[in-house]
């Protein structure tokens, strides 16, 4: 879990970076197929679709989800694994996005109705969770478990040298 403001940035980057890009290829596909325009369409929708998933993860989604999953979830067996509590947050965040992001999809595609809105919740939610589940959060957290070894190291030099930490 990312531990100060630093590590929450670089961790939603490339959560929300790696999944958007996914989603919005996949989401292209499904709507045109695999065409010509298909590399330039996603291309396209990916820097909108990654900004508002970065608001929501950092601003809505995110707090919700962490505040609901220790309140409710995470019990004191699972406070002592470290992985169950990075899957039920995911679990969490994954719901939360797929239910925004859905919705935000339709609406950029002009193909607002409730029907749309669940096949498109269908659709983005059983890719979504064994993309973020066995692809992306661990490529996620294994780039913040080298980023905190970093820093740890570093922290720890400090220390042995007698230095002042920042």
């Amino acid at each position: 879990m990312p531990r100060n403001l630093k590590e929450e940035v670089v961790f939603t980057a490339i959560m929300a970076g790696l999944m958007v890009f996914v989603m919005v290829c996949y989401n292209v596909m499904l709507v045109q197929g695999f065409t010509k325009g298909f590399i330039i369409n996603s291309l396209s929708e990916y820097p909108g679709g990654l900004l508002v998933a970065i608001i929501l993860d950092l601003l809505i989604v995110g707090p919700i989800a962490k505040g609901l999953a220790f309140k409710y979830i995470i019990n004191d067996y699972m406070k002592k694994n470290v992985v169950l509590i990075g899957i039920t947050i995911s679990v969490m965040m994954v719901l939360g996005m797929v239910t925004c992001m859905s919705l935000f999809g339709i609406i950029m595609a002009h193909n607002v109705s409730l029907a749309s809105y669940l096949h498109a919740w269908g659709f983005n939610f059983i890719v979504a969770l064994p993309l973020q589940l066995i692809v992306v959060g661990p490529i996620a957290r294994s780039v913040l478990g080298k980023m905190q070894s970093v820093t740890d190291t570093k922290t720890e030099t400090q220390k042995s040298a007698g230095q002042e930490i920042e």
